[in-house]
């Protein structure tokens, strides 16, 4: 048995060489993300982006609704590594081009924003990470709370469109289905009940709801609210071109807060999974308590967005640094 005189020393040598030595999660390699990422390599990263989403958010109202939605698109399928944000090729069809993407939007200002950071600090910030705080801020620009949020992300060099229905959560889908796709993201009940509070803001497309009011109204429906969606979604099958939707919440259509929580209870959730959220026994418990409290709605929805945003990055030398957040830098270099 060695003496505890040597022992000691030993234990004393070993802490003194991890306090000099920098951990990787310090100098960002392969271990994962961390705060303030870029404080060395474009220190004006955060800053930049954050001022971008304001100026757009001040031309264009609906881009924060677009940040969210977006993001939630990419960070589901598999990886948070901006494959959303990939044009189709010869090769493989683009993710933004699948059914379950019908209504995304405003991809042309990720690229003003990643031009902006491009100006300050060409090559180094991802396209992925660009996603995520570009959300993060417009939340924030929603009224909803700033999450801190961990950076370091990189930029896959592939769609994952053949994945896309497999692993993204559908608003049709049974709630037991909906919480087995976010619990193998490390999502629990109350964190999916409270990013499902995204629903308080933005608007349901017509082709999402008509077939809860044709050719019979869903009698789970609020009848004094049918009326409205009626006037809304005027036709069974919408043209698809047209611009038919029904605003989320109408009583506080661009804020996030817990006024959803409010109008799910009272049946007047346009979605089917908004219905069962107020209805299952699992979660309506947390529908309830965050009908009353909007700090606790606030606590979960951060919580449960930096485990979405955090869902099985490329880091330290997987995937790419994208010179152009459409395109691959493979296809990028192409003549």
């Amino acid at each position: 048995m060695a003496p505890k005189g040597l022992i000691f020393l030993a234990v004393l040598s070993f802490s003194a060489l991890s306090l000099l030595t920098p951990s990787l999660a310090e100098e960002g390699q392969d271990n994962g993300l961390v705060m303030n990422f870029y404080k060395e390599t474009c220190p004006q990263a955060e800053d930049i982006i954050k001022e971008q989403v304001k100026l757009l958010y001040k031309r264009h109202k609906n881009t924060a609704f677009s940040w969210l939605r977006n993001i939630f698109h990419d960070c589901a399928v598999q990886s948070c590594d901006a494959s959303l944000l990939l044009d189709s090729t010869r090769r493989s069809l683009s993710e933004k081009e699948t059914d379950r993407s019908f209504g995304l939007r405003n991809f042309r200002y990720i690229e003003t924003i990643k031009e902006a950071v491009e100006r300050e600090c060409p090559g180094v910030v991802s396209c992925a990470d660009i996603l995520v705080l570009s959300a993060r801020d417009g939340i924030v620009s929603l009224g909803g709370p700033h999450i801190p949020l961990k950076t370091g992300r990189r930029d896959g060099r592939r769609s994952r469109a053949d994945v896309v229905e497999e692993f993204l959560p559908d608003h049709n889908e049974s709630i037991s289905s909906v919480l087995d796709k976010f619990g193998a993201m490390g999502i629990d009940t109350p964190g999916v009940v409270a990013l499902l509070g995204a629903h308080s803001v933005g608007r349901t497309h017509c082709v999402k709801l008509v077939h809860r009011l044709y050719p019979e109204i869903d009698s789970a429906l609020n009848p004094d609210h049918v009326p409205h969606m009626l006037k809304k979604c005027p036709d069974a099958i919408p043209d698809p071109k047209a611009v038919q939707y029904v605003r989320n919440d109408r009583g506080t259509p661009m804020i996030l807060d817990n006024n959803y929580y409010r109008n799910i209870l009272d049946n007047k959730g346009l979605l089917i999974v908004d219905h069962q959220l107020a209805n299952d026994k699992r979660t309506k418990p947390y529908v309830k308590k965050m009908a009353k409290s909007q700090d606790y709605f606030f606590k979960e929805f951060s919580r449960a967005i930096a485990l979405l945003f955090e869902n099985n990055p490329l880091t330290g030398t997987k995937g790419e640094i994208r010179k152009q957040c459409n395109v691959a830098n493979k296809h990028h270099e192409e003549p």
